[in-house]
């Protein structure tokens, strides 16, 4: 896989990463109320470890210490990532947390643009990131603030994770540097992982090891790949498809329907990524991921 995917586009690399994690949160609805959070996390990243760690077996020798230093800040971006986003959903409804997650690529992405019309994609995709969560109508006295703060915290590291996940495919070969990083992950999140192992039945076992592929080995490999290839705003504005996509993987999985403002939202995620995959040469940006 890694000889033929630099054959592939780096935004396309990104897209399958988003419809698979988007597929993959559409089987994790049906795990999390019967496993809890904590399980549901832990098997999403320790059985996504165990296969790569298998596929790749990394070297553990000739890293710099930069480069460890990567590759754990990484994994532990990574682990609180998840586990942060899946304890807001305990407390907030999940589009607002979705779209309170989403602030910290899109602040990433103001920060790193060079250009107005980066600004004006950030903008759209703002926008329609809130139309299709359906944030605005959601009365404010009725969200819980430690679930504002553990959405906020995901978005944290989701930018953390953006950035790590650049420096660690520059430093390591090929995908060695994720399988460290799910294994440092799968350490992060193994004091919660454990609770209530006395209910797991092999079904959930079997729903986790598809949740690993889908929401946490095949995108995250992706990711990495584009990353090499893709600057870091571009990327970020990307990731606006997320919601897209998961309103896709709802009607397609779950049967649920889109109202016309969240049909608005979609036309401007898309037409922001539109703009970002560009209409005519972009000029070069000082924030590339050297290591292509």
């Amino acid at each position: 896989m890694s000889r033929r995917a630099p054959l592939l586009p780096a935004p396309l690399l990104v897209l399958a990463g988003v419809v698979s994690v988007q597929f993959g949160g559409a089987l994790a609805a049906s795990l999390i109320p019967e496993i809890g959070v904590g399980g549901a996390v832990f098997l999403r990243i320790s059985m996504a470890a165990v296969i790569l760690l298998l596929l790749v077996r990394p070297p553990l020798r000739g890293h710099s210490r930069r480069a460890w230093r990567t590759v754990v800040a990484f994994g532990v971006a990574l682990g609180l990532m998840n586990w942060s986003f899946y304890a807001s959903l305990a407390h907030l409804p999940l589009g607002v947390a979705v779209t309170v997650e989403f602030l910290g690529p899109l602040v990433l992405t103001t920060v790193l643009s060079r250009r107005l019309l980066d600004y004006l994609a950030v903008l759209a995709a703002g926008a329609g990131v809130v139309l299709i969560s359906e944030a605005l109508t959601e009365p404010l006295s009725d969200l819980s603030w430690v679930g504002l703060f553990l959405a906020a915290t995901a978005g944290a590291f989701w930018a953390a994770y953006i950035l790590l996940s650049g420096r660690t495919g520059a430093e390591f070969a090929q995908l060695d540097g994720l399988a460290i990083a799910l294994a440092v992950s799968t350490l992060v999140v193994l004091p919660v992982g454990l609770t209530g192992t006395d209910m797991w039945t092999p079904e959930h076992l079997l729903q986790g090891l598809g949740l690993a592929v889908l929401s946490s080995l095949l995108p995250y490999s992706l990711e990495l790949l584009a990353l090499r290839r893709l600057s870091t705003s571009v990327f970020g504005i990307l990731l606006s498809l997320e919601p897209a996509v998961a309103a896709l993987a709802g009607l397609v999985v779950l049967d649920q329907r889109l109202h016309p403002l969240q049909v608005v939202g979609l036309l401007l995620v898309v037409l922001a990524s539109a703009i970002v995959l560009g209409f005519g040469p972009r000029p070069a940006e000082a924030g590339r991921i050297e290591g292509a």
